[in-house]
Parts: C-alpha cells; sequence; structure tokens
C-alpha cells in the first residue's frame, strides 16, 4: 500500500512540476555555481559571469561587499570582479545558491507563504553550515552548505507543488504531537528526505551530494566520520537548527543547545564553538538580507533588494562615470591582485560601462605565435572563445595596425563597404554581427601582449566612444599592462 501511495505521491508531484515549471533553472546553477567555486585559474572569472548574469544576484552581491561587515577592505566597491576578490568565490556561491533558490519558487507564486517559510529555513541551514565548517576549519565548505541547503528539499517541494497535503502534514502533526516523518509517511507513502533524494536525482544533482541527502542522528564519537558522513552529519544539525530558530518557539533556546551538545564531537568542535558558529549565521544572514519577509528570531528585517533590469538599449549615459568607477576598483587592488584579476575587472569594466554586447580579452601566446581569446563575457561568447584566434604576424587589417600603433581603435561603422577590407576573415566569420567596435591594445615594452575588445551588435542602437570616455579607458589598459609586467612569473598558464 505504501508503495502505491508513493506512486501516486511522485507522479502527482511530476505532474504539478510540468504544470507550474521546475525549479527555473535551479539545478543548472547548482553545478554552475560549484564548478566555478571548485575551477582552477579562471574561478573567479567564472563567479563573476554567473553573478552578473543575474541582476539581482549583482546587486546583493556589490551591497554585501560595501557593507560595513567587509569595511576592512574599503567601501565604494564598483565592480563585481572586485567584490569576488574581496568576498571570496565560496561566499558569492552561497548567497547565488541561496537567492536562486528562494527566486525559483517564490517567483512562481506569489501567495505561497508555507513554501517560502520552507525555503528560508533552508537558505538559512546553509549559513549554519557555512560558519560551522569555518569555525572547524574544515574543507569543502562549499559542499557542506550546499547539502545543508538541500537537505530539507523534500519539504520544499511539497510545501510548494502539494499544498494540501503539506497542510494535513502539519495539521496532524500540530494535533497529535507525532514526528512530522512519520506524518509525512503515512500522508505521502514516502519521506519528506527520500523525496528530496528522487526529485535531486531526477534533476540530475552530482550522485555524491545526493548520497548526503538523509538524516543523520547524533552517535559517540568512535571511528571518524567519512566524508558523506560529516556532510549528511553537518546537513542535519544545521537543519535542525534552522528549524528551531526560524520556528522561534519557547524552547528553542534550550532545544539549540541540546542539538549543539549532541553534534559537537562528531564534528570535532566544543559545543560553545557551536554555538558560537549558530550566533554568527544568524548575524551573517541578516547582513546579507536573504530572507524575504522578516523574522523575529533572526533579526532580519531587511527588504530584498529588487532586480535591476539589464538595459536593452545599449550604451548607458552615465558611461564615463561607469568607467571611472572601474578604473578605481582597479587601481585600488592593483598593488595586490594578480594579472588574471586585473583582466578580469578590465574586462568586466568596459563591458557594463560601455553597455556592449560582447567584450574579450585577447593575449598573445609566444610558442604558438597566436593571439588567443582568453576570457569573455556575452550571449554565447563562451562556446565562440576557441574559434576567435589569428596569427601574430602582422597583417593589415584594423587589430595589427591597432597592436602596432598601441593606440585604441574605434570603429564606427563595421559594414562600411570601404572598410571592409580591413577586417580579417577570423572576425567576419565569428563576429558577423556587430555594427561598431573598439579595440584597446595592452603593451610593454612598446611589445604587444593582448587587447581587449568590445562590440555592439545590430540589435543596439548606433554608439560612439565619446571624449570623456577616453582617459578611462587608456588608464584601464595601462593599468592591465602594469599588472602583467609586474607579475608575469605568478600568471596563469594562459597570460603570457
Amino acid at each position: 500500500m505504501t508503495s502505491s501511495v508513493a506512486d501516486r505521491t511522485l507522479e502527482l508531484l511530476w505532474s504539478r512540476i510540468r504544470q507550474r515549471g521546475n525549479l527555473p533553472g535551479f539545478s543548472k546553477v547548482v553545478s554552475a555555481v560549484l564548478g566555478a567555486m571548485r575551477g582552477d585559474d579562471d574561478r573567479e572569472f567564472s563567479m563573476t559571469k554567473t553573478v552578473l548574469s543575474d541582476p539581482a544576484l549583482t546587486q546583493r552581491v556589490l551591497r554585501l561587499a560595501n557593507s560595513a561587515m567587509y569595511s576592512v577592505f574599503g567601501q565604494g566597491i564598483n565592480t563585481v570582479s572586485k567584490a569576488v576578490i574581496v568576498l571570496g568565490t565560496e561566499s558569492i556561491g552561497h548567497l547565488a545558491l541561496g537567492l536562486k533558490l528562494i527566486d525559483g519558487l517564490s517567483s512562481a507564486s506569489s501567495d505561497s507563504d508555507s513554501a517560502r517559510d520552507e525555503m528560508e529555513k533552508a537558505v538559512f541551514a546553509g549559513h549554519i553550515a557555512r560558519q560551522v565548517t569555518a569555525t572547524a576549519s574544515a574543507r569543502d565548505v562549499e559542499e557542506a552548505v550546499v547539502c545543508s541547503m538541500l537537505h530539507s528539499l523534500g519539504r520544499m517541494m511539497t510545501a510548494f507543488y502539494l499544498p494540501d497535503q503539506w497542510a494535513i502534514i502539519q495539521a496532524q502533526t500540530a494535533a497529535t504531537g507525532e514526528e512530522e516523518s512519520e506524518v509525512a509517511q503515512h500522508v505521502l507513502g514516502i519521506g519528506l528526505v527520500e523525496l528530496g533524494r528522487c526529485i535531486a536525482e531526477r534533476w540530475g544533482l552530482p550522485a555524491e551530494l545526493v548520497r548526503t541527502m538523509h538524516d543523520f542522528p547524533p552517535k559517540e564519537v568512535g571511528e571518524p566520520l567519512n566524508h558523506e558522513e560529516w556532510l549528511a552529519a553537518v546537513s542535519t544539525m544545521s537543519s535542525s537548527c534552522a528549524q528551531i530558530l526560524c520556528n522561534d518557539g519557547p524552547t528553542a533556546a534550550a532545544d539549540i543547545s541540546m542539538i549543539a551538545a549532541n553534534y559537537a564531537d562528531m564534528l570535532g568542535m566544543e559545543t560553545a564553538q557551536l554555538m558560537a558558529a549558530v550566533e554568527g549565521a544568524k548575524s551573517t544572514a541578516s547582513e546579507e538580507a536573504v530572507f524575504n519577509r522578516p523574522r523575529k528570531a533572526l533579526g532580519v528585517g531587511n527588504p530584498a533588494i529588487a532586480a535591476i533590469p539589464i538595459s536593452p538599449t545599449g550604451k548607458p549615459p552615465d558611461a564615463a562615470v561607469l568607467l571611472a568607477r572601474g578604473a578605481s576598483d582597479m587601481r585600488g587592488a592593483l598593488a595586490a591582485a594578480s594579472s588574471a584579476q586585473m583582466v578580469a575587472m578590465a574586462l568586466e569594466t568596459v563591458f557594463k560601462g560601455l553597455g556592449l554586447s560582447r567584450a574579450v580579452a585577447f593575449f598573445r601566446n609566444q610558442e604558438q605565435a597566436q593571439y588567443q581569446a582568453r576570457l569573455c563575457f556575452g550571449e554565447g561568447m563562451q562556446d565562440l572563445l576557441p574559434r576567435l584566434i589569428f596569427s601574430d604576424a602582422y597583417q593589415p587589417d584594423v587589430f595589427h595596425a591597432a597592436l602596432a600603433n598601441d593606440k585604441m581603435i574605434f570603429i564606427e561603422n563595421a559594414k562600411a563597404p570601404a572598410f571592409v577590407a580591413k577586417l580579417p576573415r577570423w572576425w567576419r566569420d565569428n563576429l558577423p554581427s556587430a555594427r561598431s567596435f573598439l579595440v584597446l591594445p595592452v603593451t610593454i615594452n612598446r611589445k604587444p601582449v593582448g587587447f581587449i575588445y568590445g562590440d555592439w551588435d545590430e540589435s543596439l542602437p548606433p554608439s560612439k566612444i565619446a571624449p570623456g570616455e577616453v582617459p578611462p579607458l587608456d588608464e584601464i589598459r595601462a593599468m592591465v599592462a602594469t599588472a602583467i609586467e609586474q607579475r608575469h612569473r605568478h600568471d596563469p598558464p594562459w597570460m603570457v
């Protein structure tokens, strides 16, 4: 009987998901963010691109980077690239996952208070896991956070897609005093935790993550926990604390103390350390303003930041100001940032400041005698990147002219018949939709090492480079050259 009830529950759930839509891209976001956090040389740039693809997340990250919490780094951070340096890819990754989780469900329904309650608990569980693992100096912090956020996936999905069944579970639990897990098993024919695993498997989330999605009760310290057990223990503890604190019952403080005492030894911590980590999570949750509605227990009263839509109109009216702000970020980071970080800041500043369709950083590979595209912004550009390659041997075209003369070149009308002969084949084949473009050469000791390319395509209104925008653009390319010259020994393999 249980099997048939479970089958009907799953069938109804999949049907509701088909009707109302799955979490918008959440499973892809999990994979993308984890990939960015685990990347190598380009992990910070990958995270920057992930953030910039979402206007609401961009504003959250910039607000957090400029908050009192990070005041030691100075105020006035204007680029996501510098924010990634200040905050770290892990912190931003956690913020991204939390925001996507909240937005993914709540955007699909304006009246699902129960679902939002469960989402907020899941995000708070991630905050607790982050603080606990940081306090314990544990590795794989990002895994612990993601596992903790997804530990209650079954609860969230039931509350959102099966609200009638969720209401029955909550009512029976309150009326009888039974454990919620037992009532859910009876009503749904499947436990909430097992339901969450089924959903995670259907989404195609990593198998090692799915295997941690089970309750791990406290036990006496014996053999050390293996990696999956440790993740499951952190997730169970974090989710339990989040449930208690968000419900804000009269015994919340005592219940948290008991959980801390039960799990501290298992996690290699003192009880007081674990309690302090939970308190720290409450503070960071408030600072990051993750929650949509105030919560007395957490002290969270800040409203969510509204999404600022990306303008489809091309170049912004205050382009010179935006470029100057980006250049300011670069000046402040020049002493400590790597060449790759400086290039990322430069590329972001030019891309966002000028409202470009595409921006690409090319660098010279002397061994292969080529200029190769390495970093990019713009729709569809990542797939195009391997094809943006050309010989460093001089040719009578606009790109080699800019590199040879070490001067910015702006082409207002790349379609002009008289100008077509000056455009190389690789550009015509791969970027045919560009109407106008600029080339910012990067040279060291009069030798070109690369350039920044940016264009406005035909979907945007015609644009020009104004005189007031030239000085910050020249300063930006000069700082990239300085960074490469100063730190060439420590550069990643692609920065030659």
